[in-house]
């Protein structure tokens, strides 16, 4: 158990920033280097949304930037004022573990499913999005009716025919797609009208794994690029590389257990039921086993809290209180950076290697030996770092490295 009535007399260069003994010094670097990482995480993120998005060329002129940089600036003071108050407090928070990963992201597609499915159960971007990877098909709702539906069908079929069909690669799949289905089933209660049910699941998986694996590949391209004349092979990996078809498999397979699923339980149940998107949802969750992301799941399930919360208040069953969401992520955060101090062997690697990349590695190189008397096992992976101190900066004659011992 964690003694953390203890005390210790090192000071915040011996234990914190041990790369530079100032404290204004030590908080401009970390500063420069999370805003570095950020603008490379967000820039190409809000770029690829406002693809996906179709904006306009005004959006792009005025306000894709300001977006970037406050949401960069947002994550940069993660890393910087942790360092910041760390030396005017030199204290923490106590951890927490965090919930297996797959099935917290069942449990949250789930609900997103449910209300998704739900007259307005969700807006704005959530909505949007949503409906851009399931397809509008899955909305109860729709502003036309079946009969008009198939007149469109039947119209777009004839000038379909009257054009003669190029036999390109796209061409050719789809071709092979639609002799393979042409003739499947379709329930009455499936909004699909130009598809059956077996034709409707596999587009999807295609349509999905496909924008799953050019974002991937987007990602790849700066770090790619930087190789590539020292390096050209590297570039091979940009295309075949693992994390590629992860994503790719990642998003088709959840778009066609879900549409599947659905499917299946309108053809069982002989009705299109908005709770069968509990259900469906609950399964499609499982594609999660291709690409185990903790930061996805994690942050989906918080706005799903908040989507939940929000909505209780306009119910009128939950009170509201200002700036709650603030705090909450305060809290966690806290927590989290406590345990990257106190107890990195209860972090995920796949956190501890972003924190480390937030912090261009600063955050490796603490003085975490003088923690041990906490009873946390602080330095338990650090066993054999010993910090460079200045000794007229230090309260405590500091242990000499082993080269100079």
């Amino acid at each position: 158990m964690a003694a953390l009535s203890k005390s210790i007399p090192h000071n915040c260069y011996e234990i914190g920033h041990t790369w530079h003994p100032s404290c204004r010094v030590s908080f401009l670097q970390i500063t420069g280097g999370a805003l570095e990482e950020s603008l490379k995480i967000y820039a190409p993120l809000y770029l690829i949304a406002a693809i996906l998005r179709k904006r306009k060329l005004d959006y792009y002129l005025h306000k894709l930037l300001p977006e970037i940089l406050q949401s960069a600036s947002f994550l940069t003071a993660n890393g910087a004022l942790y360092m910041a108050f760390f030396c005017i407090l030199r204290r923490g928070l106590l951890t927490i573990y965090m919930a297996n990963l797959v099935l917290l992201f069942c449990i949250t597609a789930a609900m997103y499913m449910f209300f998704f499915r739900c007259k307005d159960g969700l807006k704005g971007f959530t909505f949007s999005a949503l409906r851009f990877i399931v397809g509008k098909e899955e909305i109860p709702t729709h502003s036309f009716s079946p009969e008009a539906a198939y007149a469109k069908v039947e119209q777009k079929r004839e000038q379909h025919e009257e054009k003669p069909r190029r036999m390109n690669m796209i061409g050719l799949v789809r071709k092979f797609v639609d002799s393979i289905c042409k003739h499947g089933p379709r329930h009455r209660c499936c909004k699909h009208y130009e598809d059956n049910c077996i034709s409707y699941c596999i587009k999807g998986f295609i349509r999905m794994f496909s924008v799953g694996y050019l974002i991937q590949c987007c990602l790849r391209i700066p770090s790619a690029f930087r190789h590539l004349f020292t390096q050209p092979s590297r570039l091979l990996s940009l295309f075949y590389n693992k994390e590629n078809f992860q994503l790719g498999a990642f998003l088709g397979s959840f778009v066609s257990i879900y549409k599947g699923t659905s499917c299946f339980l309108r053809w069982i149940r002989n009705l299109d039921d908005e709770l069968h998107a509990i259900i469906a949802g609950f399964l499609a969750g499982i594609s999660m086993m291709f690409y185990k992301s903790t930061t996805i799941s994690m942050y989906l399930a918080s706005k799903l809290v908040e989507t939940m919360y929000f909505k209780g208040i306009e119910a009128g069953k939950v009170p509201y209180f200002p700036h709650a969401d603030t705090i909450i992520y305060s809290i966690s955060t806290a927590i989290c950076f406590q345990a990257a101090v106190m107890e990195v062997q209860t972090l995920r690697p796949s956190y501890w290697k972003f924190l480390l990349r937030l912090t261009k590695g600063k955050f490796a190189v603490m003085n975490r030996k003088v923690l041990d008397v906490f009873g946390t096992g602080a330095s338990k992976h650090f066993q054999d770092f010993i910090p460079r101190l200045d000794p007229r900066y230090t309260t405590v004659t500091p242990e000499l490295p082993t080269e100079f011992s």
